[in-house]
């Protein structure tokens, strides 16, 4: 918007002051070009680095780098579309202006540390109050003497353009402005500096080393550079997947060929930059950040099924914004926003987030130029390491991956769908012990839950029954007794487990309803509800699928399939299905119902004519990191895919 712009002049200079590499400031200069529409446009750059300059400015969006070598150490310069010098001398190319590097060359400059605002402030308060701010701060500081060499033969040269032109655009560092403005008043002599520089190279920088070594992480500087241009169309729902799924025509073809992973980051990119603000106006960081959680989530619930709940991305957010505000900044940078995700959901969710973030649709490994690989310690003082740590680790000292970073793909298109012509399905044994293991918990708790509803607290009269009771003790402290409990022991036990952990109301979420039976005497017999096999493959014949609702039933080998049992017509939904049939065939009182909500009365009554009784525990009070564990789970088409499942289950 034009109210966050301000412009510095002194005679027929117009001046923008900038903080180097933020976006904000790039869109800046485009407004200030709008505004000015100026015939010459000076940046802050040494005149020896033109021409290797502008080649990579002509190659951009893809990424560039300067690189020389002053006693022998390497300088290198990043060419990146959100820095507001590119977007001056990429405007003064396309809309064919001078455009003059004015500042002079030196062989050592010294690095200056400076804590400076935040630049996401100027899309609330404008650059004017921003900038005087730190020019103040700026004025408490004193300027070194390769600072003032640079400020007078910038002040000389902008003399001379201000006497060829008739509007000069001055696109600076707001640590030299107020003294080049000063400067430029004054009588300067010509500066003695180098006129050429021998040994400046241009690299193509290597994608795997964007989201290291640029300012703005690559997903904003792909949107700001997306909405340069007029916007393409946005892409339309349930475009590129990183799941894989088959049908049947499918399988008569040959199978699904396979949807390259940079695509659908692609794809990412376009969607969100038609939601990040109307077209032509500064994006804010905030929707950015905003989008990139939301796209990572997408990702993270194709590849592994797991939904990101509103209470963890409200977690993230507060996480990340916290931990900005400790550095002293409003919003938080990617390593910041990796660490939230990590903490805040799981691994593979911060390595979906980080390979979204660290994508540059236009970067390619090979290019016209060598390419170069450059990391953040070459670059800054001071860089931080965030590692993700797998589920599982492997056995081998010293050894760890995670699975999801090395999980395998197909050799050609079509390979996985030929290991599902055995007609036979199959669990994966891990995930059976696992529920298992889940479900005899549940019927403790449900059992805990029992003999504490049946017990009762007294006053201490002549025995001290199960115990004190100091809960109630201390709640009747002003009666000077002491209470003591007596714990009423569950006389029946609990049969039949049913957990439902999306009800599916519109039954289309969760299709694929199913009747297992126990292989073994250690096993149940399991009824449930699921995403299609067809949806998610991961394997050659091994399908991933994120259970609705299911029902354990022990001992095994009794259930039918309670799908299409007429004596269950009377339930209104997958849930009361379930719950019906557990009433049915549970050899115990009580059955174990944990579900977000309650059943219904006529359930209860039910129950009851049945001589049952329900046992309600409500989701929340259960684990969500148990319930994520189980919640995905695998079928295979065939035992003998028992034997390589674990080398494409993670």
């Amino acid at each position: 918007m034009p109210d966050r712009l301000y412009l510095e002049q002194f005679g027929n200079v117009h001046a923008l002051p900038i903080l180097h590499y933020r976006m904000e400031f790039a869109h800046l200069v485009r407004e200030a070009f709008d505004t000015v529409k100026p015939d010459c446009i000076a940046l802050e750059l040494p005149q020896t680095l033109e021409q290797q300059f502008l080649r990579g400015v002509r190659r951009l969006p893809e990424i560039s780098v300067l690189a020389y070598h002053v006693a022998a150490q390497s300088v290198f310069l990043i060419i990146e579309p959100a820095d507001p010098l590119i977007e001056g001398a990429r405007l003064a190319l396309e809309r064919q202006i001078p455009l003059h590097l004015v500042d002079i060359d030196l062989d050592s400059y010294p690095s200056h540390p400076e804590q400076l605002p935040d630049s996401y402030s100027v899309q609330r308060i404008g650059l004017e109050p921003f900038y005087r701010e730190v020019a103040k701060l700026y004025r408490g500081i004193p300027p070194g003497e390769e600072d003032l060499r640079r400020e007078r033969g910038m002040a000389y040269r902008l003399r001379q353009l201000s006497q060829q032109h008739e509007r000069v655009l001055f696109i600076c560092g707001m640590a030299h402005l107020e003294r080049i403005r000063r400067d430029f008043d004054a009588p300067q002599a010509q500066p003695l500096t180098r006129t050429h520089r021998e040994g400046i190279t241009i690299f193509n920088l290597h994608p795997e080393c964007c989201h290291e070594v640029l300012a703005e992480y690559p997903f904003l500087s792909a949107l700001y550079e997306t909405r340069r241009s007029p916007l393409p169309p946005e892409p339309a729902p349930g475009g590129p997947s990183l799941r894989k799924s088959f049908n049947a025509f499918e399988l008569i073809l040959g199978g699904k060929q396979s949807i390259p992973e940079e695509e659908a980051l692609a794809e990412s990119v376009q969607r969100s930059a038609h939601r990040i603000g109307p077209e032509g106006e500064l994006p804010d960081r905030q929707k950015i950040m905003l989008r990139l959680f939301l796209e990572a989530a997408r990702h993270y619930r194709q590849e592994t099924g797991d939904k990101v709940h509103f209470w963890q991305k409200r977690a993230f957010f507060r996480f990340a914004r916290n931990y900005a505000l400790l550095s002293r900044m409003l919003l938080p940078d990617l390593f910041q926003m990796l660490a939230a995700a990590r903490g805040c959901l799981d691994d593979n969710f911060a390595y979906a987030f980080f390979r979204l973030a660290a994508h540059s649709p236009w970067q390619k490994e090979t290019s016209d130029i060598p390419t170069l690989r450059l990391s953040a310690a070459e670059l800054w003082s001071a860089t931080k390491r965030i590692r993700f740590r797998p589920r599982e680790q492997v056995r081998a000292k010293g050894l760890s991956r995670l699975k999801m970073m090395n999980r395998k793909k197909e050799k050609r298109p079509g390979d996985w769908l030929e290991g599902f012509d055995d007609p036979y399905i199959c669990s994966f044994p891990p995930e059976d012990l696992n529920i298992e293991e889940y479900g005899r918990n549940l019927k403790r708790i449900g059992a805990r839950q029992l003999s504490e509803e049946a017990s009762k607290s007294e006053p201490f009269s002549s025995s001290l029954l199960d115990g004190i009771d100091m809960r109630e003790t201390l709640r009747n402290i002003h009666e000077g007794k002491i209470y003591v409990r007596e714990n009423k022991r569950l006389k029946s036990g609990v049969g039949c487990v049913v957990v439902i952990l999306d009800e599916d109301k519109e039954g289309t979420k969760y299709p694929y309803c199913m009747t297992w039976l126990g292989e073994h005497a250690q096993e149940s017999d399991m009824a449930f509800y699921a995403t299609p096999p067809t949806d998610n493959i991961v394997g050659p014949g091994i399908s991933r699928c994120e259970y609705g609702g299911f029902l354990l039933s022990y001992p095994p080998r009794r259930m039918v399939d309670v799908w299409h049992d007429p004596d269950y017509r009377y339930a209104l939904g997958k849930a009361e299905h379930l719950l019906m049939a557990a009433l049915d065939y549970s050899l115990e009182k009580d059955v174990v119902y944990a579900a977000a909500k309650p059943p219904r009365s006529f359930l209860k009554q039910h129950a009851a004519r049945l001589g049952k009784r329900i046992i309600y525990l409500p989701l929340g009070s259960l684990s969500p990191v148990a319930l994520k564990k189980l919640r995905a789970f695998h079928i295979l088409y065939g035992r003998d895919k028992r034997d390589i499942a674990k080398d494409y289950i993670w």
